[in-house]
C-alpha cells in the first residue's frame, strides 16, 4: 500500500465541502493550538457555540466573507497509517478549471452532496469531470446526515442513484464508495456514529487509509525526463557526462536497457549518481543523475525511457484540453506544447469536440473553446514527442498549452482521446 494518497474534494456550494476538510484537518491533530485558539474566537464572534471548522480551510477574506472556496488550496495531514496531500476545489461552475487543476494528479477525489438536495446537476456535472481527467476513485460523502434525520432510506437512495451515473461514467461498482456523514457533528468522518447503525461500513478516515492506490507510479514504465546535462570537464572528472532530472515513473538498475527519445537511441545504464553516492535501484519521486555505457547526443528536454515499454514518438496530438485563458481556442492557433523539460512549436489544426456541462454530453466540432471549455483537440507539433497516453501514465501523458507571445498558460492538457 502507498504510504501516500493524493485526493481532491468536489462538490456544490453550500455542500459543507470546507468543513468536512477542517474536520479532517480537526480529528488527525493537524491544527496547530493557534490556529484552532483563532477559528474559536471568530466562531464565538459569529455567535457559535462550537468551532466553525469551515474557517480553517476558507482563509482568503473574501472566501470567509461569502462562505465558499475560489481558489484551490493544499492541505497536508497525516495518521499512523498513511500521508495525505489534499486538493480542496472550489464548487461554483465557474471555476470548473480550478477544479480541473486540482483533481489532475489526484488518485480519489470525495464528492460532496447534501443529504437533503441529493444528487444534483452539479454533482454530475463534477463526476464528468473527474471521469474525464481519469480519476480512478471516487468516495461520495452524503454530508449533513444529521439533517434528514439520520435516514438510512434517504442515504440508499442516493448512493444508489449516484452509483448508476458513475456506472455510465465508466467507474466501476467497486471504485465507488458511498459514506452517510455530517462534517458538522463529525457522525462517520474519523469516528464511527450511533446514530447510524443501519450503516456497516467504514469512517472516512479509514477508507483514505485503507483504499489501495493504482497504479502504483514505481511499477509503470521507466520515465526519466532529462533536466540537465552534467559535464564538469575538471581534472578529477575529465570525461564525465551524466543526465540529471527525477524519475516520473518506473524504476532503473544499472544494466537496464534504455532508449532515448525522440531520437530513438539505445543504450544501457552503466550508473545511478547522486549526492550521497550511487545507488543499486532508484525508482519514481527520486533524483538522481544517469551515466550511461555510449556516448549518445541527449539534451535537455529528452525523454530516456524504458526500452522494452517506450512510449509512442509523434508529432501530431489527440488530447483533452481544459481551456484555462479568457482568449477563446480556435483551429490554426500556433501555440506552445511544453511537456516535461521540452517546449515546442504546435498548431491547433481541430476542435472535435466540447464537453457540454449543461447536458453532461459532448458536443461535436465546436468553433471554439471558451474559458473553462473542457475539449478534445487535434494538435500538430513541429517536433516529435516521446509521450504516453494520460491514462497509461498520467505523469507524462499531460502537457501545457502555452501562448507563444507571452508565455501565459492556455490550457492544461491530457494525451490520447478521453471523449465517448
Amino acid at each position: 500500500m502507498s504510504s501516500l494518497l493524493r485526493l481532491a474534494t468536489a462538490g456544490s456550494v453550500d455542500d459543507g465541502k470546507s468543513t468536512l476538510v477542517g474536520r479532517l484537518l480537526y480529528d488527525t491533530k493537524s491544527v496547530l493550538a493557534d490556529q484552532l485558539d483563532a477559528v474559536t474566537r471568530a466562531s464565538v464572534d459569529k455567535g457559535l457555540s462550537t468551532p466553525d471548522l469551515s474557517l480553517l480551510v476558507d482563509g482568503l477574506r473574501s472566501e470567509r466573507e461569502q462562505g465558499i472556496t475560489i481558489d484551490v488550496a493544499y492541505r497536508y495531514f497525516a495518521t499512523p497509517k498513511r500521508s495525505f496531500v489534499l486538493a480542496d476545489t472550489p464548487g461554483h461552475v465557474q471555476y470548473t478549471r480550478n477544479t480541473v487543476t486540482g483533481a489532475s494528479t489526484a488518485q480519489l477525489a470525495v464528492l460532496l452532496v447534501d443529504a437533503r438536495k441529493g444528487v444534483i446537476e452539479q454533482t454530475r456535472r463534477h463526476a464528468a469531470v473527474l471521469a474525464l481527467l481519469g480519476v480512478p476513485r471516487l468516495v461520495l460523502a452524503v454530508n449533513k446526515i444529521d439533517l434528514v434525520g439520520y435516514d438510512g432510506a434517504i442515504f440508499a437512495a442516493i448512493a444508489e442513484e449516484f452509483a448508476a451515473h458513475a456506472g455510465s461514467l465508466g467507474y466501476p461498482a467497486a471504485s465507488v464508495t458511498a459514506i452517510p456523514v455530517s462534517a458538522l457533528q463529525g457522525d462517520n468522518v474519523a469516528t464511527g456514529s450511533g446514530r447510524t447503525p443501519w450503516y456497516s461500513g467504514t469512517t472516512l478516515l479509514e477508507h483514505l487509509e485503507q483504499v489501495p492506490v493504482a497504479p502504483d507510479p514505481h511499477e509503470a514504465a521507466f520515465r526519466f525526463p532529462v533536466q540537465y546535462v552534467i559535464r564538469p570537464r575538471t581534472p578529477e572528472y575529465p570525461d564525465y557526462r551524466g543526465y540529471a532530472g527525477q524519475i516520473a515513473s518506473g524504476t532503473v538498475r544499472p544494466g537496464d536497457e534504455i532508449v532515448v527519445l525522440p531520437h530513438g537511441i539505445r543504450t544501457r545504464v552503466e550508473r545511478i549518481d547522486t549526492a550521497d553516492g550511487p545507488l543499486a535501484e532508484a525508482g519514481a519521486g527520486a533524483s538522481v543523475t544517469l551515466l550511461l555505457t555510449d556516448d549518445v547526443d541527449i539534451s535537455r528536454g529528452d525523454l530516456i525511457a524504458a526500452a522494452d515499454r517506450p512510449p509512442r514518438v509523434t508529432d501530431e496530438l489527440t488530447a483533452t484540453l481544459c481551456w484555462l485563458s479568457s482568449t477563446p481556442a480556435k483551429p490554426g492557433a500556433r501555440v506552445l506544447v511544453k511537456h516535461g523539460a521540452r517546449t515546442v512549436q504546435a498548431i491547433v489544426t481541430g476542435l472535435t469536440a466540447r464537453f457540454d456541462e449543461q447536458t453532461l454530453s459532448s458536443v461535436d466540432s465546436p468553433g471554439t473553446l471558451a474559458l473553462n471549455d473542457i475539449g478534445q483537440v487535434d494538435i500538430r507539433l513541429a517536433e516529435r514527442l516521446g509521450i504516453d497516453d494520460y491514462t497509461d501514465n498520467p505523469r507524462t501523458g499531460a502537457f501545457l498549452v502555452i501562448d507563444p507571445k507571452d508565455g501565459d498558460t492556455l490550457a492544461a492538457g491530457l494525451a490520447g482521446e478521453r471523449f465517448p
